[in-house]
């Protein structure tokens, strides 16, 4: 019974010294996810009208000018940005956006995967690891931009992108990553990065007059590049604020957890504490009958 119950008391100091450990890590995720969420909040704004600035003028241009980056053309080579997460612990955050990534694979791109003309560009280690053990075209230069993360270092892969497009090596560039919604709440999704889409108009919608200066094909030839750097970038701050929610959530769940343990171990740790006692009565009590007798 000794035995049983240094058992249970290895395992209550087991199960405490882990609550200590996700107890912290939900604090340092909680600070993190304050600052990450500032970032996106502020971010947010500016990149959704510079995209609908983009879609208008694209969708607007009535073929007078060359706009190579809005070209659509049959997909025979397809390029996939996945942004997850360089650490785990955060749930099903970076199960869930690989899951959606195969998905799309196998929904729209079957037949260019089946011809080896799928590649991935993972940003975050998580998956470039899975990615790269599962027999993917994998482009390894950016797996690491949250280490430092800065507008910088994600253009130089947005850069990558838009030459491949450019250049033809690819035809269609897709987008898969986690939009930071709340501390609980993230949505995963897939958005055509390349070619740029144009907008939808409604019944009866006049078209966008624009007056450009300098000339406009220089202008959007200058601008267009840009404005798809900020779109991965604010994509990648979506991601950053995402994960430290989910982690946040996973650690404050694990910690419930953790005292829900306790508290059945500590239950089965006094049942055995009592029944040791009592069996160490019952046998005094029957020795001293024996002796009596």
């Amino acid at each position: 019974m000794s035995g049983a119950l240094k058992e249970v008391r290895n395992r209550i100091k087991s199960v405490q010294s882990t609550q200590q450990i996700t107890k912290a890590m939900k604090m340092v995720s909680a600070a993190k996810l304050r600052r990450a969420q500032d970032a996106i909040t502020q971010m947010r704004p500016y990149a959704k009208k510079l995209q609908e600035v983009l879609g208008n003028i694209v969708s607007n241009s009535d073929g007078d000018i060359n706009l190579a980056l809005a070209t659509e053309r049959a997909v025979e080579k397809v390029l996939v940005i996945i942004v997850t997460s360089d650490r785990g612990l955060c749930g099903g955050y970076n199960s869930n956006l690989i899951k959606l990534t195969r998905q799309i694979i196998q929904d729209k791109y079957s037949v260019q995967q089946a011809k080896g003309n799928v590649q991935i560009l993972p940003i975050g280690k998580k998956g470039f690891e899975h990615f790269s053990k599962n027999g993917f075209k994998v482009v390894d230069a950016y797996w690491d931009i949250f280490t430092g993360l800065s507008f910088d270092k994600v253009q130089t892969a947005a850069k990558y992108a838009m030459e491949a497009f450019s250049n033809k090596e690819v035809d269609a560039v897709e987008l898969v990553y986690s939009e930071f919604k709340n501390a609980a709440t993230q949505l995963f999704v897939a958005e055509q990065f390349l070619p740029v889409q144009k907008l939808e108009k409604q019944a009866g919608e006049k078209k966008a007059d624009f007056i450009f200066e300098p000339d406009k094909e220089i202008l959007i030839r200058e601008l267009m590049p840009k404005i798809l750097n900020t779109q991965l970038f604010k994509a990648v701050l979506d991601a950053n604020a995402s994960e430290h929610g989910a982690r946040m959530t996973a650690m404050d769940k694990a910690s419930d957890n953790a005292n829900e343990l306790l508290k059945s171990l500590k239950i089965s740790y006094n049942r055995a504490r009592q029944a040791a006692i009592t069996t160490e009565l019952t046998e005094i009590v029957s020795g001293a009958a024996a002796l009596n007798g």
